[in-house]
Parts: C-alpha cells; sequence; structure tokens
C-alpha cells in the first residue's frame, strides 16, 4: 500500500528546487537562491544530485558578462515529483 517516498525529493532544498520548476519550467539558480535562502554551494550540490538523477537539465551561459546557470526539469523529473506528491497523498489519507 505504501511507497518508500523518494529519498532524492525529500531533501527540502531539493524538494523546493523542483517545486518552483514545475511550477515554471525553468529557473535561473539565482532565483532559487533568492527564494530557498539557502547557501550557493550547498544549491550547487542539490542541484548536481538532481541533474545525475536526470530530474533537471542544467544549462550555464553568460549574461552580461556574469555567469548565468539556467535550471529546467525534465520528463523524469515531472514524473518523479508527481509520483512523490501521490505517494505522500497516500500516507495523508490511507484509505483510499
Amino acid at each position: 500500500m505504501y511507497n518508500d517516498l523518494d529519498p532524492l525529493l525529500h531533501s527540502q532544498l531539493r524538494l523546493a528546487i523542483i517545486s518552483m520548476l514545475v511550477a515554471s519550467g525553468k529557473v535561473e539558480f539565482t532565483h532559487i537562491q533568492s527564494e530557498t535562502k539557502a547557501a550557493a554551494g550547498n544549491i550547487s550540490i542539490q542541484i548536481k544530485k538532481l541533474e545525475d538523477a536526470g530530474y533537471i537539465k542544467v544549462e550555464k551561459s553568460f549574461k552580461n558578462n556574469y555567469p548565468n546557470t539556467m535550471l529546467s526539469i525534465t520528463d523524469k523529473g515531472i514524473k518523479a515529483f508527481e509520483s512523490y506528491v501521490n505517494d505522500l497523498k497516500k500516507y495523508l489519507n490511507p484509505k483510499k
């Protein structure tokens, strides 16, 4: 009846990143940093984990001569998020 919650998405910061991407499709690194108030290094580590899992795509470029990192969610990331939410709902309402 119960599935284990995806440990990759069960992290607060990774869940916040994925949630922003589900809502927007694409998000700049600086926006994530502004919204989460997390340290840049910590965000980078969490992004790498999500990228390695195939949940997000990372594009690096320059904007006004400054490095710019743009994140987008993959189909695999959307499916993982939907599964995570559905599994969480089963815990909240076990009779369905």
